[in-house]
């Protein structure tokens, strides 16, 4: 036989417990290149810069048939 609870645990204290499982947004800031929306301490998805250093090649997006 499994372990069973000795008493029913109230709101409160099941709220209590469950404060902390949420989910956060990411935090988001400008580039300041290109004035993209990036995540602080990453490089830029768009301009491929780092504090001000290009550090990744972005390739420019084509159309097709071009």
């Amino acid at each position: 036989m499994g372990a069973l609870p000795k008493q029913k645990i109230s709101r409160h204290r099941q709220g209590n417990r469950r404060r902390h499982h949420y989910i956060t947004a990411p935090s988001v800031v400008r580039c300041r290149n290109c004035r993209g929306m990036k995540r602080s301490h990453h490089v830029c998805p768009s301009c491929g810069t780092y504090r001000g250093r290009q550090v990744i090649e972005i390739e420019e997006a084509r159309r097709p048939g071009q």
